[in-house]
C-alpha cells in the first residue's frame, strides 16, 4: 500500500507532495482508497462533504468504531502526515482478520477531505463541514489562490457541492474515532515508538493586511514612502519575539505581495499568521500583542493594518475514558499533548475521539524530510489493531 501511494502527487523538483483538495493528485489518492476498500469486501461510501468511508458491518447499526486520517498534503509536504493513518487503518484491519477477530460493532475507515487546508486556507474542511463547525455559506465563500471557489472546484472534480453541510445523523452512528498519525515533533523514543495524545493546543490562522502606497523604487524618496513591506517585516520579527516570551508559537509562513514588482514599492502585503499556545488566554493575548505591534509600526510607516481571523480551533482535551483505555491497553505508553490540529480534534466536540502517535526520529513535519522508520510504523499498526480489537471486537 505504501509503495502505491508514494509517487502520487510527488514533486520531482522538491521531493515533497502537492496533494491539494480536488486536484488530480487528490483524485488519484481517492481512487486508491476506494480500491483498497473494495478489494477487502468493505462497503464503500462517499458522504455529502466528499469524505470517503469504508464499512465493515452495518453502517446503520450505531456505535461504530472509526479510524483513518487524510491523504492530502501541505505544499511540498512529507509522505507520512495523513497517509500513515489511512494505510495503517487498512493494515490494522488486515491484522485483525488474520487474528480471527470477531467484530460485535461496525468498523469504518475514513479519509477526510482537505485536512491541511492548503488550497482554500481553512484546515480540516471535510470534518468541519461534517461536524457543523464550518457552515455551507462559509464554505461557498472560500477561494483558492487562483480565485476558484470551493464549490466550483468540487463540481469540476465530479462531486455535488449542493449537498455539503452538517451531518449529525452520520456522527450519531459513531461510537468512537481513533486517528493514528505520525508524530509532529520529537518526544517519543525507541523504547516507546507509539504514544497516545492527551490534548491539542488551541490554534488559529489570522490574515494581516498591510495597506501602503505603490510607488517607484528608484525615484521615491525614503521619507515619502509608505512601504508596507517594512511594517510586515517588523511584525514577523515581533511575532517571533512575543511568542518566545509567552512560551507559545507564532509563524508567518505565507505572504502575498501587490503589485509584486522588483522595482516597485508594494501597495499591499498580505501575511498569514499561524499561532498556537497551551491555553486559550495565552493565545488570545499573543495575537493581540502582535496586532498592537503591527499597528504601532504601521503608524510610523504610514501603513494601515487590518486583521482578519480566518479559522480558530479551541483547546481540545481528548475523551478522558477513551484516552485512558487506549493507554492502558497499550501498556501505559507515553501520553502527550500536541500543537498540531487534526480531524480528531474537530470531531471531539461531537463524538469521543482519541489519537495515537508513531515516532518521528527527525522531528520534522510538513516537509519532505518528514520520516518514520518501518519498524515503528509496524508497531503503530499493531497498536492500532490492539485498540480496535479492544473497542470493536468480542473479547475472548
Amino acid at each position: 500500500m505504501w509503495a502505491e501511494l508514494l509517487p502520487v502527487g510527488r514533486s520531482a523538483s522538491s521531493g515533497g507532495y502537492r496533494r491539494f483538495a480536488w486536484n488530480s493528485a487528490d483524485a488519484e489518492c481517492r481512487a486508491w482508497f476506494e480500491e483498497q476498500a473494495r478489494s477487502r469486501g468493505l462497503a464503500y461510501e462517499l458522504d455529502r462533504n466528499g469524505n470517503q468511508w469504508a464499512w465493515l458491518g452495518d453502517p446503520n447499526a450505531g456505535g461504530a468504531i472509526v479510524t483513518g486520517s487524510h491523504l492530502d498534503s501541505v505544499p511540498d509536504g512529507g509522505a507520512f502526515d495523513g497517509p500513515l493513518g489511512v494505510v495503517s487503518a487498512f493494515a490494522a484491519l488486515d491484522e485483525l482478520r488474520a487474528r480471527g477477530a470477531e467484530f460485535d460493532k461496525p468498523l469504518a475507515i475514513v479519509n477526510f477531505g482537505d485536512e491541511e487546508g492548503a488550497r482554500f486556507g481553512v484546515a480540516c474542511i471535510g470534518s468541519r463541514l461534517t461536524a457543523g463547525v464550518l457552515g455551507k455559506e462559509q464554505a461557498y465563500a472560500l477561494r483558492d489562490a487562483d480565485g476558484v471557489r470551493l464549490p466550483d472546484a468540487m463540481e469540476r472534480a465530479g462531486y455535488d457541492p449542493a449537498a455539503i453541510g452538517a451531518d449529525h445523523e452520520r456522527l450519531g452512528r459513531v461510537g468512537a474515532y481513533v486517528e493514528l498519525h505520525v508524530e509532529q515533533g520529537r518526544y517519543l523514543t525507541e523504547e516507546h515508538p507509539v504514544g497516545v495524545a492527551s490534548a491539542i493546543w488551541p490554534h488559529g490562522r489570522w490574515r494581516f493586511d498591510f495597506h501602503g502606497e505603490a510607488n517607484h523604487a528608484g525615484t521615491t524618496r525614503i521619507e515619502d514612502r509608505r512601504d508596507p513591506m517594512l511594517t510586515f517585516a517588523s511584525t514577523v520579527l515581533s511575532a517571533r519575539e512575543k511568542a518566545e516570551l509567552a512560551g507559545a508559537l507564532a509563524t508567518f509562513g505565507k505572504v502575498a505581495v501587490e503589485p509584486n514588482g522588483t522595482n516597485a514599492i508594494a501597495s499591499l502585503i498580505r501575511g498569514w499568521l499561524d499561532s498556537r499556545a497551551a491555553d486559550e488566554p495565552t493565545l488570545t493575548a499573543l495575537v493581540e500583542e502582535i496586532r498592537a505591534a503591527a499597528t504601532e509600526r504601521g503608524g510610523r510607516d504610514g501603513v494601515r493594518v487590518e486583521l482578519t481571523r480566518e479559522s480558530y480551533t479551541p483547546v481540545v482535551d481528548f475523551d478522558g475514558p477513551l484516552r485512558d483505555r487506549l493507554a492502558e491497553r497499550l501498556g501505559k505508553v507515553p501520553v502527550l499533548p500536541t500543537g498540531a490540529g487534526h480531524d480528531a480534534g474537530i470531531l471531539a466536540s461531537a463524538i469521543p475521539t482519541a489519537m495515537l502517535f508513531v515516532r518521528n526520529p527527525s522531528g520534522v513535519s510538513h516537509s519532505p524530510a518528514e520520516h518514520a522508520e518501518e519498524p515503528d510504523c509496524l508497531a503503530g499498526v499493531t497498536a492500532l489493531a490492539d485498540v480496535l480489537e479492544d473497542l470493536a471486537c468480542q473479547q475472548r
